[in-house]
């Protein structure tokens, strides 16, 4: 009688246990993040999706060109204008000879940008007061020779700050 009551107990516990013990399982972790801009001043990409990914530069095989980069940012000050400078040269290098280096334009809002510690006016007083859409672009300057074949890296830092107010 033990014995049938040891095997009934034993046959009936895998019944017993959660179904879910012994399905699949996946798992995804990502991170998530925001940057709430303060309303009095903020410059920002209008789409947020590509400022932290590496941005490549289109190469037309056609014509050996290689093409630009254009961008928009959301602009807005309390009243006064938007200065930018460049925080480095701006260079993307192939790691070798740096007469290979491919030098970049920085233009914002149709400024272009040098890495002079004063910063230079990009959006006025008046436009950035109202808030408004502005163009960011990066250009390849011409290489004498041509481009030499590579993979090539850098990167393009800019600084903005708010102008000291007229007065």
């Amino acid at each position: 009688m033990i014995k049938q009551a040891a095997i009934a107990l034993c046959l009936s516990l895998p019944a017993s246990i959660h179904p879910t013990a012994f399905a699949a399982q996946e798992k995804h972790t990502f991170e998530v993040s925001v940057d709430i801009p303060t309303l009095g001043f903020y410059v920002i990409p209008s789409e947020a999706d590509w400022i932290h990914r590496e941005q490549t530069l289109p190469w037309d095989i056609h014509n050996s060109t290689l093409l630009g980069l254009r961008k928009s940012f959301d602009v807005k000050t309390d009243g006064s204008a938007i200065e930018a400078r460049l925080e480095n040269f701006p260079y993307l290098t192939a790691g070798g000879d740096s007469r290979d280096n491919i030098v970049l334009r920085v233009s914002f809002n149709g400024k272009e940008l040098t890495q002079d510690p004063t910063p230079q006016e990009v959006v006025s007083a008046v436009e950035a007061g109202a808030g408004r859409r502005v163009a960011l672009e990066i250009v390849p300057r011409e290489q004498p020779g041509g481009y030499k074949p590579g993979e090539y890296n850098g990167s393009v830092n800019i600084v903005f700050n708010v102008a000291a107010p007229a007065g």
